[in-house]
C-alpha cells in the first residue's frame, strides 16, 4: 500500500496557552512572568517587592499594580504597558480606569517606609526669610515641585509667601552643614500668596494672591509677563492646563471660577504689564440653583459666597475641569468645550460651560453630623491610584471620589490627631501614587503620610492608619512631593524636607536622647 507523506505539524496554528512553542533562542531573562504564562506554567502570584530606599521609590509600570484571576487581563495589562503608553481607550490612565475593580491587584503594605522617614536638622531646614526690615522669618503659605523634580530631576521647590514672595529652594540631599545652594527670590505680589504652581514646562509660575490676582512670572528672569484680573476676592487656587502652556484656571473666595488664555485680552496698565481678563468666567460655581417657588432673601440679607477652594484638570478628561467648594462635600465638572453665540450681536458671547458630572452624595455628612463640611485641599491620584480623587475635608477625614462619575467611595483615610479646620491645610499624593501627606492645624507642627495604594479596595485601605511626624512649629499647611522625598511648610516659618532612610529611623528610635538633636523622625 502506498504510503501518503504527512504534512508537517504547524506550530503557528496551535494554542499558545496550550502547546509550547519551541524555543530557539536563550530565554529573555528580562519578561520572566510573561514566558511563564506562554510555557503554560503557573507561576506564584507576584509580589512586588518593598522598596528599601529612596533610589527604589519610583513609579512603576501597570503590571506591577494590577492583578486578576483572568489570564487574559493580566495579559493584556503586561503586553500594553510594556508596548506602549497610550491605548485603544484613550491614554494609560483611561485604560487602567476601564478594568474592573475586582482585577486590580492587591499592595503589599508600605507603612514600614512611611514610618522611615526623617528630616536632617542641618541640611532639611529652609528658612523664610521676612522681606521687612523689621522681622526675620515669615510663614510659607503655598508650596510646589517643579515637574521635572517630581521625575527624578533636580528637585526645585517653588515656596510662596505670606508677604508675597517666592523663594525657589534646591531640596537635592546635601552632607550636613554643607552651604545651602543658592535660591532664586521673586517678588510678584505685595500680599499673601495662597497658590503657587509651575506651567507644563517648568518656565514659567503662576501665583493666587489676597490683591484679588493671578500673575505669572518668568523663573529665568523673574519679571511678571501676565497679571489676570477677573475676581473680586482673593484667588484662593488655580490649576495649569497639562496639555496647553497658554490656558489656566482659577477659583476664589467670590465663588467664582475663570478661565484664562494668555494669548488672549491683553492691554498694559499704568505700570507697563500686560494685563488680561478671563475668557469665561463660571459665577457661583458651588451656589445651589435656584429653584422655583423660592423665596429671595431680603435686600440686605444677601448669604456669603460658597468659596472654590480647588481646581483641578483631570488627565482623564480633557475637557473637563473639577472644582470644589467651601460650603460642602460635593465636587463638581465643567465642561469646557463652550460655544459662541452672535447671531443676533456683532460682539461674540460665549456660553457659561455646564455642569456635567457632580457628587450625588455629601461624604462629609456620612458620619452623623447633618451639617455638611466643605473641601479644603483637593488632589488626583496616579499610578494605582489613577481615577480617584482625594478631598480633605473640614471634618478632617480625607475623602475618596472616583472620576468621571465624582461619586464619594468607601474609602476613607483619618487620623484622630488630624486637624484640618485651617483654610491653609493641604494634601498632596505621591508620584508613584501610592502615598499621600497631609498637613494639619493646630500648634503641635505635625503632618502625617497615608498609605492610599489599596484606595479602590475599602477592605484593604486602612482606615485611620496614619503615620504623623513633627519637626516643626504652628500648623503645618503646604505640603508638596518630589521624587523620594516630600516638603512641608509651618508657621513657624521653616520648610522641611524629608526622606525614607531605614538605617537613620532605626538608629533614632534605638536611641532618641542622642538622635534628637540631629535628627526628626514620625511619633
Amino acid at each position: 500500500m502506498e504510503r501518503i507523506p504527512l504534512k508537517p505539524y504547524n506550530l503557528l496554528h496551535t494554542p499558545s496557552h496550550r502547546v509550547p512553542l519551541p524555543s530557539l533562542t536563550p530565554p529573555d531573562e528580562r519578561k520572566p512572568k510573561r514566558q511563564s504564562r506562554l510555557t503554560n506554567e503557573s507561576p506564584n502570584k507576584r509580589v512586588k517587592l518593598t522598596p528599601q530606599s529612596a533610589s527604589d521609590v519610583s513609579e512603576d509600570s501597570d503590571s506591577d499594580y494590577y492583578e486578576s484571576n483572568d489570564p487574559e487581563i493580566d495579559d493584556l495589562v503586561v503586553v500594553r504597558s510594556q508596548s506602549r503608553r497610550h491605548t485603544q481607550y484613550g491614554s494609560r490612565t483611561n485604560f487602567i480606569m476601564s478594568l474592573p475593580a475586582m482585577s486590580r491587584r492587591i499592595l503589599p503594605s508600605t507603612h514600614a517606609i512611611l514610618r522611615s522617614f526623617v528630616s536632617s536638622h542641618k541640611s532639611d531646614v529652609f528658612k523664610c526669610q521676612s522681606a521687612a526690615v523689621d522681622g526675620y522669618l515669615t510663614p510659607p503659605y503655598a508650596c510646589s515641585y517643579s515637574h521635572a523634580a517630581k521625575n527624578g530631576g533636580t528637585p526645585h521647590l517653588a515656596v510662596a509667601t505670606e508677604q508675597g514672595s517666592i523663594h525657589i529652594l534646591d531640596t537635592s540631599k546635601r552632607v550636613d552643614w554643607d552651604v545651602e545652594p543658592t535660591r532664586t527670590t521673586l517678588q510678584p505680589h505685595h500680599n499673601g500668596i495662597f497658590n503657587v504652581k509651575w506651567n507644563p514646562f517648568d518656565t514659567h509660575l503662576a501665583t493666587c494672591s489676597g490683591d484679588q490676582s493671578t500673575r505669572i512670572t518668568c523663573v529665568e528672569t523673574g519679571t511678571i509677563t501676565h497679571v489676570l484680573q477677573g475676581h473680586n476676592s482673593t484667588v484662593k487656587c488655580m490649576a495649569w492646563d497639562p496639555r496647553h502652556s497658554d490656558l489656566l484656571a482659577s477659583g476664589g473666595r467670590d465663588g467664582a471660577i475663570c478661565l484664562w488664555d494668555l494669548r488672549l485680552g491683553n492691554k498694559q496698565d499704568n505700570d507697563g504689564l500686560i494685563v488680561s481678563s478671563p475668557v469665561i468666567k463660571i459665577p457661583g460655581a458651588h451656589e445651589d440653583s435656584p429653584s422655583k417657588g423660592k423665596s429671595r432673601p431680603r435686600k440686605g440679607k444677601q448669604p456669603a459666597s460658597r468659596s472654590v477652594t480647588n481646581v483641578l484638570y483631570s488627565d482623564a478628561d480633557p475637557y473637563g475641569i473639577v472644582s470644589s467648594g467651601s460650603f460642602d462635600g460635593i465636587l463638581r465638572c465643567w465642561d469646557l468645550r463652550v460655544q459662541t453665540t452672535s447671531k443676533r450681536t456683532r460682539v461674540a458671547k460665549h456660553k457659561i460651560p455646564t455642569c456635567i458630572y457632580s457628587s450625588a452624595i455629601d461624604p462629609t455628612t456620612l458620619r452623623g453630623s447633618r451639617r455638611p463640611r466643605g473641601i479644603i485641599s483637593l488632589t488626583s491620584g496616579s499610578g494605582p491610584t489613577a481615577g480617584l480623587l482625594f478631598g480633605l475635608g473640614a471634618d478632617s477625614r480625607i475623602h475618596t471620589y472616583a472620576f468621571p462619575s465624582l461619586s464619594p467611595q468607601p474609602s476613607e483615610f483619618a487620623d484622630q490627631s488630624l486637624q484640618a479646620s485651617s483654610f491653609y491645610v493641604g494634601i498632596a499624593v505621591s508620584p508613584c501614587g501610592k502615598w499621600l501627606v497631609s498637613g494639619s492645624a493646630g500648634k503641635e507642627g505635625k503632618g502625617f503620610l497615608f498609605d492610599v495604594s489599596n484606595a479602590y479596595r475599602p477592605s484593604h485601605a486602612r482606615e485611620g492608619a496614619g503615620v504623623g511626624f513633627k519637626g516643626q512649629v504652628g500648623e503645618v499647611g503646604a505640603v508638596d512631593w518630589a521624587q523620594g522625598m516630600l516638603a512641608t511648610c509651618a508657621d513657624d516659618g521653616t520648610v522641611r524636607v524629608w526622606r525614607p532612610d531605614v538605617e537613620v529611623y532605626n538608629h533614632c528610635v534605638e536611641k532618641p536622647e542622642e538622635s534628637k538633636w540631629d535628627w526628626s523622625w514620625s511619633t
